[in-house]
């Protein structure tokens, strides 16, 4: 079910206030889904997103254990509220990183590596009409995530120069680099490990981060195909269709 915004009744709602709805909220979500914290993402990192939504700085939220699905799989439509989907970088860390003072190459020394993404975002702000702190607030409006099989070093590409092709049902719907995201995508994890250190919050071996989207948003419908390539990494799939929410 969508609400209206929450900053149209609470006009001054800070981000603050907003990260300590999205802890409220995860909380819960940890409790009544028996799920854990498995890894972070970074939100409105690209131009193409931030225009979208009228949104001109990144988030963050956390991952759970129940967001998961599998690389070729089909979701269930049911259950979402207004589905889209972008195409991204995905880490996997082997070390602990603990802001703030994380730099760029910490990231990349940490990262033991690199995956294709694919991350259905979904909004319960009813018609993704958002402030920062909507979203904030709804966990960086994540949804659902697939990582692909496919893994590659990053100590072995610029990641700044991955290019990004997302797919619907055999077309492009997407084009991107991995600059899209802050301008590098090691550039983005360090200001979600900066950002969450500031909090407490360190990001732990094992965790998988999502560094953002690496072009805009695409709605999704039931018997939509999606596939995102990343080049010198590999690609994920995944379908939709209009059974029972999974």
């Amino acid at each position: 079910m969508s609400i209206a915004p929450i900053t149209d009744t609470h006009p001054d709602m800070t981000i603050d206030d907003a990260y300590a709805i999205q802890l409220d909220l995860i909380a819960r979500r940890l409790a009544d889904e028996k799920a854990t914290v498995i890894g972070r993402k970074i939100g409105v990192t690209s131009k193409p997103v931030q225009d979208m939504l009228n949104v001109r700085q990144p988030d963050f939220g956390h991952l759970l254990s129940s967001m998961v699905r599998a690389d070729r799989s089909a979701v269930a439509i049911a259950g979402l509220i207004a589905p889209r989907i972008e195409g991204e970088l995905a880490f996997l860390l082997r070390r602990d990183l603990a802001g703030p003072g994380v730099t760029p190459a910490d990231v990349l020394a940490a990262t033991d590596y690199v995956a294709p993404c694919l991350e259905i975002v979904d909004s319960r702000i009813r018609d993704w009409r958002i402030a920062i702190q909507d979203t904030v607030a709804d966990n960086a409006s994540s949804g659902l995530f697939v990582v692909g099989g496919a893994i590659a070093d990053p100590r072995k590409l610029d990641l700044r120069l991955v290019g990004m092709t997302l797919e619907r049902n055999g077309r492009i719907v997407g084009t991107g680099a991995g600059a899209a995201a802050l301008d590098d995508p090691l550039a983005a994890v360090a200001w979600l490990a900066n950002t969450m250190g500031r909090l407490g919050i360190t990001l732990r071996a094992g965790e998988i981060i999502l560094s953002g989207a690496l072009s805009g948003l695409v709605p999704v419908q039931a018997g939509d195909a999606f596939r995102v390539s990343l080049g010198g990494i590999g690609a994920a799939t995944i379908c939709f269709d209009g059974g029972d929410a999974q």
